[in-house]
């Protein structure tokens, strides 16, 4: 059975970047899901779906970090956590350069990746 996260604030923002994610992508998916004049569907719809799930992988792999009782495992869990924050934070930029009224609120979880980001370099120190 999972424990709950030693680190409550890593784990809250976690969850805060979750759920902006979500609010995001529902937000984004109704701007960018009309079809190009080409016919073509816009390739940036992808990318909500992208963050959404990233950001729901956060969480678990917090937990799985903690949860392990050799420090290398606990490590190999901290690198995929790095390595899921950074390609949502490049999904961000990339929506960013789509044509979508919700830029904005991009702006804001990316804002919110950087707390987060260093929130999990302190984090890491002390697995």
């Amino acid at each position: 059975m999972e424990q709950s996260p030693k680190n409550k604030i890593l784990y809250k923002k976690a969850l805060e970047i979750l759920i902006l994610s979500k609010s995001i992508s529902k937000y984004l998916v109704h701007d960018l899901s009309p079809l190009e004049k080409n016919g073509n569907e816009n390739p940036f719809i992808y990318f909500t779906g992208d963050i959404v799930k990233q950001s729901d992988s956060l969480v678990p792999e917090i937990i799985k970090a903690e949860n392990q009782p050799f420090q290398n495992d606990r490590i190999k869990h901290a690198i995929s956590l790095e390595s899921l924050t950074n390609k949502l934070y490049k999904n961000c930029e990339r929506l960013e350069r789509s044509e979508s009224n919700g830029k904005d609120f991009i702006k804001l979880l990316r804002k919110e990746l950087k707390k987060f980001k260093r929130l999990q370099r302190s984090w890491m120190m002390s697995l």
